[in-house]
Parts: C-alpha cells; structure tokens; sequence
C-alpha cells in the first residue's frame, strides 16, 4: 500500500491532519520530528542547537528513509523543510501519495507564533516565517495534490486527501 505522505510549512496542519488521516485509514502514524526525537533522545531544538541545521537535516533523512520503508506505516506527517533535501523528495515520491499542506502566511503565524520549540522562528515569527516562506516558495510543488488548510476543518481537510488518494491508487 502506498503510503500518505504529508509535507509543508510548519504550522500548516501536518501533525493534526496526519493523526485523524490514521484514524480513518486504521492504520499507523508516524510524525518524523516525533521519531527523530525518541530515537535520538533529544528535542529536535536540541538538536538544532547542537548539530545546527545541517546535522539535523542529515538525520533527518535518515530517519525519513527508514519511516518509509516500515511496511505498517501508512500516513507519515514530516518535518517542514524535510522537503529541503533532493533525496527526501525522492524517498517520498517513491514510496507514497505525496499531499503538500499550505495556509496563508497570517494563519501559519497565529498557529505558531507562540510555540518556543520551532527553533527555525527564533527572532520574530512573522519576519522568520515570511522570510522561510519566500525560500521556500516552490519546495512544496511536487506533491501529488495540494490543499490550502487556512479556511478549512480538519475533517474537510481530511476528507479531501483521502478522495484524492483513492484516483491515485
């Protein structure tokens, strides 16, 4: 079974979507920032503090890899800038349906401005996210399907990605 790989910006929804995907599908979930901590024992802002970005973005895809080749996983929710690394995008596109989650950057700031474990928004949030935003611009484009979250339930969000992935199978 191909799997449902959900990426995008941070604050787009990844991690809530992906928790009721699993629910609906019967199967299991996986969050990579989640695993990357339990295996790595550490908070992924550690990590960053620690290893920088770069060696977070080495294990990062380490981990990714492995996420994808577990054959009871069926929805993985990735880091946002796990889409960063030419092999990441590879490893998704081949071992999923590939569903790139976006809002508008106003939505993306209320969600995340208060959250101190995003060690990429450290500084001002809305000058850091517009900032990752504009660097980003195309790193979501080869996803299979694309849906903005910004005016949309959980459910409806949902709903749709499961459509979408029943044409793709």
């Amino acid at each position: 079974m191909s799997k449902l790989v959900l990426i995008g910006f941070m604050g787009t929804g990844k991690s809530t979507v992906s928790k009721l995907l699993s629910e609906k599908v019967g199967c299991t979930r996986i969050d990579g920032d989640e695993e990357i901590e339990r295996l790595e024992n550490k908070r992924v802002s550690d990590i960053f503090a620690s290893d920088g970005e770069a060696g977070f973005r080495i294990i990062e895809t380490k981990v990714l890899g492995t996420i994808l080749e577990r054959e009871d996983t069926c929805v993985v929710a990735t880091g946002g800038g796990a889409v960063l690394s030419p092999i990441n995008r590879e490893l998704m596109l081949k071992n999923g349906f590939v569903v790139a989650l976006k809002a508008s950057p106003d939505q993306i700031i209320a969600r995340v401005k208060t959250d101190t474990e995003r060690p990429l928004l450290q500084g001002d949030a809305e000058e850091r996210v517009n900032l990752l935003l504009k660097q980003r611009e195309h790193a979501y484009d080869f996803a299979h399907f694309t849906i903005d979250t910004t005016n949309m339930s959980v459910e409806e969000v949902v709903a749709a990605i499961l459509e979408q992935w029943s044409l793709h199978k």
